[in-house]
């Protein structure tokens, strides 16, 4: 039985972290310690490869908060491809795709947490990657590769900036939201936003109670498989709706008659609930210098946009994951809307940001979390202690009595039951994260992870 089965036996739906929690360090490991499917939606905006280095100004409310998007290849970095390409071929070919090691670094580092993301993501769960033109065609790669190209939803383009001049290229002014779902039936709320004034131009009747309206067609005429003849007002034609339905228009006033006494259908610019949102979001403006959500962190979003966002793909009660909150707008938005929230940042500033941001926002000092450990999962059931003796015996037959380091064959007594994710990142005791290491493999390893013995035995 592999580990998602194992899992299936349990409720996977129970979260084991109290809603409202932020957490401050490293969000892989504390990422292994959520429960399986246990997240409605997840929103990341994560470094972009970008080259830079970010500061929050001295003076503004996100002062100290700072990151380097700058990325290198280490040992440990190929050590961790190894490991993929182990398990995730197809992720580990468009890693290896990466035109500089600076990119295939980034894209490694991301990848380990997006295959998390996964894990705890629910089936009818949806992510959101924010990122911008410099890694976008990659991620969008790397996406494919772990949640499944069938399962690829939208590209949103975000116009993030007005209009400027760029030397020698395009002005580039908008960001790329990558929306992917778990599965078939994702949650999927129609958004709207208003009509333009070119659309509004159309609704140029208004009746006795100063409603704005248009007509609209009521002959079937262009109507494919035709329609309902009879006589109305006089008027003989072929009509979209059935002599029932325009007998109930008439009563209610939907009706409106030309000079001729042809009827249309009213349509009342009231009842109307706006444009259906697409793919390009030009109506939601960057934060400006004045406005009162700026806290001057240096990637912020608009609340505007994750509002958006947690409508279309949650309910009311579900939980929104951030996994780089940074200044804790994704858990601003949520906690207006009434969802449940978790979010991880690398920052001590993110949690000092969070409690602020939503008292300002509220009014209100609310129960928030901080938490430094990582968490322990509670969906795996009970489980054997990694070290016992039915572990040791299954191990040594999966592995054919070879160390899973060095690659010696050993009796069964000179090997030892090992983490491959260590306890302190986040690993559990199942076995699907034990193997069988050699004395000196064991030692060399430590309590770090497999991908850093990896590195060391490939060093030596």
């Amino acid at each position: 039985m592999n580990l998602c089965d194992y899992e299936r036996l349990f409720c996977m739906e129970t979260m084991n972290i109290k809603s409202k929690t932020i957490f401050t360090g490293d969000n892989l490991p504390i990422m292994r310690g959520i429960n399986s499917e246990s997240i409605d939606l997840i929103y990341l905006d994560p470094p972009f490869n970008s080259k830079t280095n970010y500061a929050a100004p001295i003076g503004s409310k996100a002062a100290g908060a700072e990151f380097k998007d700058t990325w290198t290849l280490s040992d440990v970095d190929n050590a961790w491809l190894d490991l993929i390409e182990t398990k995730y071929p197809a992720l580990n070919r468009v890693i290896h795709a990466a035109m500089t090691n600076s990119d295939k670094s980034y894209l490694i580092y991301m990848a380990a947490r997006l295959l998390e993301m996964k894990r705890i993501l629910k089936d009818t769960g949806s992510i959101y990657l924010h990122c911008d033109t410099t890694m976008s065609h990659y991620l969008k790669l790397v996406m494919d590769a772990v949640f499944g190209k069938g399962n690829f939803r939208n590209e949103v383009v975000w116009k993030r900036t007005a209009a400027h001049n760029d030397s020698a290229i395009y002005g580039s002014i908008h960001d790329t939201i990558l929306y992917y779902s778990k599965g078939d039936t994702p949650t999927l709320n129609e958004q709207y936003q208003p009509y333009s004034d070119e659309y509004l131009k159309r609704y140029k009747h208004t009746d006795e109670n100063g409603k704005r309206f248009l007509d609209r067609d009521l002959t079937a005429g262009s109507l494919s498989g035709g329609g309902y003849q009879y006589e109305w007002n006089g008027i003989t034609k072929i009509w979209r709706c059935p002599f029932t339905t325009m007998q109930e228009y008439h009563k209610s006033g939907k009706l409106y008659y030309t000079r001729n006494g042809t009827p249309r259908l009213k349509q009342f610019l009231d009842d109307m609930p706006g444009a259906p949102v697409q793919d390009v979001w030009i109506d939601i403006p960057p934060i400006n210098s004045q406005a009162k959500e700026r806290v001057g962190y240096p990637t912020q979003k608009p609340l505007a946009l994750l509002d958006r966002i947690i409508k279309a793909s949650s309910n009311k009660d579900e939980v929104v994951f951030d996994p780089f909150c940074g200044c804790a707008t994704t858990l601003v938005a949520a906690d207006r809307l009434q969802r449940n929230w978790i979010g991880i940042d690398i920052s001590e500033k993110a949690a000092e940001l969070v409690v602020e941001r939503i008292k300002s926002d509220q009014g209100l000092f609310e129960n928030i979390i901080n938490r430094e450990d990582i968490p322990k999962r509670t969906d795996l059931g009970d489980i054997l202690r990694y070290n016992h003796p039915k572990n040791k015996t299954q191990l040594y037959g999966e592995q054919s009595g070879y160390c899973n380091g060095c690659g010696t064959h050993f009796e069964k007594q000179h090997l030892e039951v090992d983490h491959i994710i260590a306890e302190n990142v986040g690993g559990t005791d199942h076995i699907e994260n034990l193997q069988l290491l050699c004395s000196h493999c064991n030692r060399v390893k430590g309590e770090r992870g497999q991908e850093y013995l990896i590195s060391r035995l490939n060093k030596d």
